[in-house]
């Protein structure tokens, strides 16, 4: 069978305040979507900040339950940032079908919905399969599947613009003692997952129109980032994110409004954790 993964289909941030990031995330210059409330068993609630291939996602805990104990757990031990990547599939029962039979290991495929508030008033639903990644195949962090049912009532034409002329996502960052380990690892879990040597790390394309993941050790993401204080980033895990711009001049003034003062790097501008929930952004040229 073809292997089903057909590149990143967005990410989320694990925050402590979700309202407090959001407008952390509205003062840099972006577009949210109202906040979307899950069930009562999952106690959770989010916001999405959308691009048109792709987005982000901040995902905050409203009440203590049983089914979010893990993530609670996740919080008081790492702190908020970024914590997972969803990847693009078609159908969650296929892909499952289809890595069993390549020999990657996978958990349960989940099928839920969430009303979404629409901008104009209004809810509508929208629903989704997932299917995780067993964690004996992951150097680390969280990386599973996501079928969207209704991608209508997620890709909303009124979320896809945002003041910071942010288009898309445009590298995921990772920290690793061990960078091209982690990166052969996470090469696996993608149909066209390669491996690029970098310095200081490895470069992992995941798919057409799809954002790379960046595997650096400390030393390389430090020299990335120049003068930014990455202390409370995870020795092994996600770190954070380049964002594409439209406009990088619209970009700067944006984040001048917001108060914020970002680091000039050999990509682009760059924000410490502290500012964005917890990840490293670096807006760059799209």
């Amino acid at each position: 069978m073809s292997h089903p993964v057909k590149g990143v289909d967005h990410v989320f941030l694990l925050v402590e305040d979700l309202d407090r990031s959001a407008e952390a995330y509205r003062r840099l210059g972006f577009t949210l979507s109202p906040k979307g409330l899950h069930s009562a068993a999952k106690g959770t609630a989010n916001y999405t900040l959308m691009f048109p291939a792709d987005y982000m996602e901040l995902l905050g805990i409203v009440t203590p339950t049983e089914g979010n104990a893990p993530r609670r757990e996740a919080l008081a031990r790492e702190g908020e940032g970024l914590r997972a990547v969803a990847c693009r599939i078609d159908d969650a029962d296929a892909a499952k079908t289809a890595l069993d039979a390549l020999g990657i290991a996978t958990a349960e495929v989940g099928h839920f919905e969430r009303p979404v508030p629409l901008p104009g008033g209004g809810t509508a639903p929208a629903a989704f399969a997932t299917l995780p990644y067993a964690e004996a195949e992951l150097p680390f962090g969280l990386v599973f599947m996501c079928q969207h049912k209704t991608r209508e009532t997620v890709w909303l034409p009124e979320l896809l613009t945002h003041p910071n002329r942010a288009c898309g996502l445009g590298a995921i960052f990772a920290q690793s003692a061990d960078p091209e380990a982690a990166a052969a690892r996470l090469a696996r879990l993608f149909a066209a997952g390669t491996v690029v040597p970098l310095g200081g790390g490895a470069r992992v394309e995941t798919g057409p129109d799809s954002a790379p993941i960046l595997c650096l050790t400390g030393a390389a993401l430090a020299a990335r980032f120049p003068g930014i204080d990455l202390s409370a980033l995870p020795a092994e895990g996600l770190a954070g994110l380049a964002i594409r711009s439209e406009d990088m001049a619209a970009t700067a003034a944006c984040l001048a409004g917001a108060g914020v003062a970002p680091v000039e790097t050999a990509a682009g501008l760059a924000l410490a954790p502290a500012d964005c929930a917890g990840a490293v952004l670096e807006f760059v040229p799209a």
